[in-house]
């Protein structure tokens, strides 16, 4: 009798241990979903899907953007009536000129070639060509002069922020490189970027990690460009990652938009001023990782 009742007071702390092992593992999830610890100064995710907040640090503070900027670029130049990708526009000294005298990231296009408009686009989002941004906004802007059409690209660029009921966000570049008045915030950029990837085309833009243009010359003949690459390291390096754009300088430090989809669920957030390249890359992935933690 004596063994039978030590048998069974074993059997009864086995099941305990089980149960409690079982309600151990229950709560590991919410234990793997503890609030990251990012270098960045701000930053923020979203469900992409509804836009429910995922995340946020200093999500509302007004930062400089970098070449994120550029991704309102690319969304005006879409939304643009009656828009023909294959339209032909001849780069000019001015864009040479420009990336030189800045030292801006460029897609080193040659002045007097012909190059379309859906290759300005990945020369714009991949290398994050200034010279491409410079190209873009004096051909969709208005007016009968460069300065005139890239003050008007410029505006159409703060309607757009203004018709997405962005608050924080101010543009007074094409590329990020502003004069003190071109900032935005992790929540706002967030939701440019969300607002862009309706588009199928800026979809297929910002996943590609090379590309290749073959551009008209002077002459007309053809030009194949040397390959441009995407900025993004995540689409390498991230499993799921779908965009979007990087930034840097010496006031924005290091800035990323980026997003993801696993099982049918896409994450989407911004980092700004990040330490460095690496640490950047090392936010977005705790990030979108949390994100899809949470959603």
């Amino acid at each position: 009798m004596k063994g039978r009742r030590l048998r069974r007071a074993a059997a009864v702390s086995v099941t305990a241990g089980a149960v409690l092992a079982t309600g151990a593992l229950a709560a590991a999830p919410a234990q793997a979903a503890s609030t990251p610890s990012i270098a960045a100064r701000g930053g923020y995710v979203m469900n992409n899907s509804g836009g429910r907040t995922l995340y946020a640090k200093a999500a509302d503070t007004r930062r400089s953007t970098g070449s994120t900027t550029k991704i309102m670029t690319a969304k005006v130049v879409l939304a643009s009536p009656h828009l023909n990708l294959n339209t032909k526009v001849t780069i000019q000294k001015a864009y040479s000129d420009y990336v030189v005298s800045r030292n801006a990231s460029q897609a080193h296009l040659i002045v007097g070639d012909k190059v379309t408009v859906r290759q300005l686009l990945y020369g714009l989002m991949l290398p994050s060509g200034c010279d491409a941004a410079y190209a873009l906004a004096d051909k969709f802007g208005s007016g009968s002069t460069r300065s005139a059409r890239v003050k008007s690209f410029i505006g159409k660029m703060n309607t757009a922020a203004k018709k997405l009921g962005l608050k924080n966000t101010h543009f007074d570049s094409f590329d990020g490189i502003g004069n003190g008045h071109n900032y935005s915030t992790p929540r706002d950029l967030t939701k440019i970027a969300s607002s862009a990837m309706k588009s199928s085309m800026f979809r297929t833009v910002v996943k590609t990690k090379k590309y290749t243009a073959k551009t008209i010359t002077r002459t007309g003949s053809t030009r194949t460009m040397a390959p441009w690459k995407n900025t993004n390291g995540l689409l390498s390096s991230y499993r799921g990652t779908i965009g979007v754009k990087t930034g840097s300088g010496p006031e924005a430090k290091y800035c990323l938009v980026f997003a993801a989809t696993r099982g049918g669920r896409t994450v989407i957030g911004t980092v700004l001023a990040s330490s460095s390249l690496s640490a950047r890359e090392s936010d977005a992935k705790k990030l979108m990782s949390y994100g899809f933690a949470r959603i």
